[in-house]
């Protein structure tokens, strides 16, 4: 008997972010007081000046129409401007795909370069996205863990350890979601040489760049490691510095004859992205970094808030986050306690637990390739955030 739904399609797993965040919301529709830590995204409105784009793109006629499917050529030349000024990386327009949403780059990246069989590397903990795509081209994410005592960052031997002749790929991130942490120059420039070494690609997810606290550095691993750029994919999207989640505009760029692939494929799956959200991110990535530089000093109030709190609960152990907008905290000291009259034995129990009876959302480390500990977005009002760790302070009983 046949299957109804493909193999590729089938061993996809949900988002666990967005079906957190999904659940919270469906508590709030139904009269609970739920305060979710669940998605990754500012609850900042996006820039007047982006809006307003938007707006004067509506009305013009060329945008009620196709455009090219790899994006419109405006805003390719304002990438590369926007690339060139932000981290150093000098790419002619041309070797830019926009794309729906930082996700569509991640799955296009993917089925430019991953045959079945191919072995690529997924420093853990991770977000929940990378590894599906992998997965649904043949792929096998390998797994290379790295916890609190290491800064939630792998080394060059953990890397080394865990290359087959079949790795074809690495899969760097930094800021990084789900744990914050930031790679230093050095630990960078180690990474990108290994993989020249080996001969192995890395795609480098960029899209936290601009939300680094303390002094901290991002650093592009190809501006830092120029030997990698034709073996390079950088990722990147609108949606967190400007607070831009729902425009979904992303940009993969690398080498020509593998962004021609992505956008040969992509001509075929979607067509072009919106002409009017592709006018507001022309707005964002050519204006000034004002809005993002606000948006950040709020998150860093958070940040600090949230790291106190959540360490201050008897059981919680949490680092201080240096980037994007994720705390990223060790529950394992609540695991064999009996929290709302349940033994806990996993952090999915936890989450459960806390979401029925405190009201409170987050995701489970689980879903990070990372049990043990939970991921919280400190994207929301300061406010709601004491809130909400106040509540689980309460009941787990500090």
């Amino acid at each position: 008997m046949t299957t109804r739904v493909s193999d590729a399609v089938s061993q996809i797993a949900e988002s666990a972010t967005l079906a957190v965040d999904a659940k919270a919301k469906a508590l709030r529709a139904a009269g609970e007081n739920v305060v979710g830590f669940g998605a990754g995204e500012p609850d900042f409105a996006t820039p007047d000046h982006i809006v307003a784009a938007a707006i004067a793109a509506c009305s013009d006629a060329k945008n009620h129409r196709y455009s090219p499917a790899g994006g419109l050529p405006e805003l390719k030349a304002a990438l590369a401007d926007k690339t060139r000024r932000d981290s150093g990386l000098d790419l002619e327009p041309a070797r830019f795909l926009v794309t729906n949403g930082g996700k569509q780059a991640v799955y296009n990246t993917m089925a430019a370069l991953v045959d079945p069989g191919d072995e690529v590397l997924l420093p853990a903990p991770y977000w929940t996205t990378y590894p599906e795509p992998v997965r649904m081209f043949g792929g096998v994410p390998v797994e290379v863990f790295a916890g609190a005592d290491q800064g939630f960052r792998v080394t060059v031997e953990q890397l080394e350890a865990a290359r087959t002749e079949r790795t074809k790929a690495l899969i760097f991130v930094s800021p990084s979601n789900p744990t914050g942490a930031v790679y230093s120059r050095e630990e960078i420039e180690a990474v990108g040489r290994w993989a020249v070494e080996q001969d192995i690609w890395v795609i480098t997810d960029e899209i936290y760049e601009h939300l680094v606290y303390d002094g901290v550095e991002h650093h592009s691993l190809p501006v830092l490691v120029p030997e990698i750029a034709d073996r390079c994919v950088v990722l990147n999207g609108v949606a967190k510095t400007y607070a831009m989640t729902g425009w979904r505009v992303g940009w993969m760029a690398g080498p020509m004859d593998l962004i021609k692939a992505a956008t040969n494929m992509q001509s075929h799956a979607t067509s072009n992205v919106c002409n009017v959200a592709q006018a507001a991110a022309l707005a964002a990535v050519s204006g000034t970094l004002d809005d993002v530089a606000t948006m950040r000093s709020a998150f860093d109030e958070r940040r600090v808030t949230i790291q106190k709190m959540l360490d201050d609960i008897d059981g919680v152990e949490c680092l201080m986050p240096e980037g994007a907008f994720y705390a990223f905290p060790s529950l394992q000291g609540l695991i064999g306690r009996e929290l709302g009259g349940r033994t806990m034995t996993s952090t999915l129990d936890i989450a459960d637990v806390v979401l029925e009876q405190a009201k409170v959302a987050f995701v489970p480390g689980e879903a990070f390739g990372a049990p043990g500990y939970a991921r919280f977005s400190f994207a929301l009002g300061i406010d709601d955030l004491t809130d909400g760790i106040g509540r689980i302070a309460d009941f787990v009983g500090t």
